[in-house]
Order: structure tokens, then C-alpha cells, then sequence
């Protein structure tokens, strides 16, 4: 490989090392060896593939067109992290939920838009996408946004994904705010384990019927409801629930009136016949096991014993495999062993 030489690439305005020697490619592709003045994407921002020479004297990159799934702020632009700023700048174009939020976000951010920008709303989706992959397919990047949050997460963007995968054309993706994360970190309750179901269902009879599934879920569950809709939901929750199960109701995450709400579903649905506005995001505990009836669990108390474990560390083992009194199964293997 030949040494490298220093260029200037003005159009990013900083000096960038450009390695001689590498193969041509096609006019769409660049490769680039990283200097430490800027990173890839103030150059281009697409898909890239990394590739480490085999003396790993230095990392090259190839930049083509691709999908840029992206990111964008919930209520405060001040979320808007650097990498989604230069996307904006320099994105090819700019398939947007929303052009005039899209636009007023971008001029907040003191960006100027330099591609073309378009709109990708649901019922524009499916429309737009034959163009917007012959434009990844010609070497143009594409940066998907929607109005806030992340695309694809009840919002359009995976179908635009889904295409790109069958073409095997490059999909990346800026993380940033998103109204699930945010509200599981809030809500208090446990969610080591968590399931997302996007909006409840509008309806009274879908959306009772949506609840009876979640009533052995052990996972905590997070989804979007209506402010309008937000007291008739809790109530069929505590209907079909229970009233103690636990629970956050999310308000307005990251604006000016953020509030999160912490209670059992019968607290939260009392507070929300008050009504509440702007943007819900509900986190659900998930349910608890169900204990067994220590009367059942004799046998299994027994065969531990059989094998030379001592009763009470036998109970000990059996009632905390199944969630019930150490001192109930004791008591009922006693009971047992008198009636036989």
C-alpha cells in the first residue's frame, strides 16, 4: 500500500487523509482513511463499512448511499444530539413525518437543510418508498424522522427498513429521545424485562380484550393512550387487573409540564377522571406469580427429604421455588404426614 497523503476536503472544512493505492471504485463510492480531525459523518453521512488492512497499520472506510434512521427530540431540542445536527445538514434527503416540523426543528437547531426533504407520513408511506430506494440504490443518503422519537416505534419507518433489507441496501440508525425508554426509567416500578405494545386499542370491547392478555404478563408493559381516552382505560384496567396493580402514568415527557403519576391502577384511575392533556405514555407493572396452594406442594417438600434434606431446608428450597410461606408448607407437610 502506498503511504498516504495529506488533502484538504473543503466542502466539510477540515483536512482528512486520503488514502493512494485503493482500488477504483464506482463515482458513488469514497474511501476515506480517518485522520483524528473530524469523524465520518461530517463527511457523509450513509452507510459505511469498515476495513482494517491486514498490517492493521490503518482503518479505511467506504461511504455509499444508505438509510439514516434518526432520533429527533420529544419536547426539547436541547436532546438533539451532534450526530442527528450534521445529519440534517447533510443528508441527501430528508424523508420527514412532518416537513414544517422537520424544517422549525432544523432552524431551532440552527442547521440549514441542504437536501430535498419530503414528506413520509402513514399514508404516504407506502407511495414514497420505490423512490427513496432508487435514491440509496443511486448513492444518495436518506435521513428518516418523525415528528419525535424514534422512527419505526409507533411511528412510519419500518416498512421504508423492511425494504432496504430485501434490496440489501445499508440501514443505520442515530439513537436518541424515545418516549418508552424515558418512561420506563421514570415509572418506578420494575422493568428488567419489558414489552412495548404501541397505542391501546380505541375501542371498549378490543381493548378489555387487550387487557385479559396482559394479566399473567410478567414483563412490565409500556403503551400509548389518548388523553381523552386515559380514564376509560385505567378503569377497564382495574376491572380486569385488579385495582392494586402498579403503574405510571406519563405526561408531557421532557416539555415545560412533564409529570409522571406513580400509583396503583385504582389511584391512577381516580386521578384521571380529572382529566389530563397533552402526550400519555403508560408503564405497567407486570403481574405477580401466582402463589400455589402449599397443600400441593407436600410431595415435592417429601422427595427432597427422601434424598437426606433436612425438612426445614427442604420447605425453605420448595417455597421459594413457588413463591409461598416457608412456614405454611412446613405446617402442611406436618399436616400430611399425621393423616397418613
Amino acid at each position: 500500500m502506498d503511504r498516504a497523503r495529506q488533502i484538504s476536503w473543503s466542502a466539510a472544512g477540515v483536512s482528512e487523509t486520503c488514502l493512494e493505492g485503493v482500488k477504483a471504485v464506482e463515482p458513488r463510492c469514497r474511501r476515506y482513511l480517518l485522520g483524528s480531525v473530524a469523524p465520518l459523518d461530517r463527511l457523509r453521512v450513509g452507510g459505511c463499512r469498515r476495513v482494517r488492512y491486514a498490517d492493521r497499520s490503518a482503518v479505511a472506510y467506504e461511504t455509499a448511499g444508505g438509510l439514516v434512521l434518526a432520533a429527533t427530540p420529544m419536547g426539547d431540542v436541547g436532546d438533539a444530539s451532534q450526530r442527528l445536527r450534521e445529519a440534517l445538514a447533510t443528508a441527501d434527503v430528508v424523508a420527514a413525518e412532518d416537513t414544517r416540523r422537520t424544517r422549525a426543528l432544523a432552524k431551532a437547531l440552527g442547521v440549514e437543510i441542504s437536501g430535498r426533504v419530503v414528506s413520509f407520513y402513514d399514508h404516504v408511506e407506502t407511495a414514497r418508498i420505490p423512490a427513496l430506494l432508487d435514491d440509496i440504490a443511486d448513492g444518495r443518503t436518506v435521513l428518516l424522522v418523525t415528528d419525535a422519537g424514534m422512527p419505526s416505534v409507533s411511528d412510519p419507518g419500518y416498512r421504508m427498513v423492511a425494504a432496504c433489507v430485501e434490496r440489501d441496501l445499508p440501514v443505520t440508525c442515530l439513537p436518541g429521545p424515545s418516549a418508552v425508554t424515558t418512561a420506563l426509567a421514570l415509572s418506578a416500578v420494575p422493568v428488567e424485562r419489558f414489552c412495548f405494545d404501541g397505542f391501546a386499542p380505541r375501542k371498549s370491547g378490543q381493548r378489555r380484550e387487550w387487557l385479559r392478555t396482559l394479566a399473567a404478563e410478567s414483563r412490565a408493559c409500556v403503551f400509548f393512550e389518548a388523553p381523552h381516552r386515559l380514564a376509560d382505560c385505567l378503569a377497564d384496567a382495574v376491572e380486569i387487573l385488579g385495582p392494586d396493580r402498579r403503574a405510571a402514568v406519563c405526561r408531557e415527557l421532557t416539555k415545560t409540564y412533564e409529570e409522571v403519576v406513580r400509583g396503583t391502577l385504582a389511584e391512577l384511575a381516580e386521578w384521571a377522571v380529572e382529566g389530563a392533556r397533552g402526550e400519555i405514555t403508560v408503564v405497567l407493572a407486570g403481574a405477580r406469580p401466582a402463589s400455589a396452594d402449599p397443600a400441593d406442594l407436600v410431595a415435592a417438600v417429601e422427595t427432597l427429604t427422601a434424598t437426606g434434606v433436612r425438612l426445614k431446608d427442604a420447605c425453605g428450597e420448595v417455597a421459594a421455588a413457588h413463591a409461598v410461606s416457608r412456614r405454611e408448607l412446613y405446617d402442611a407437610v406436618l399436616t400430611a404426614r399425621r393423616g397418613s
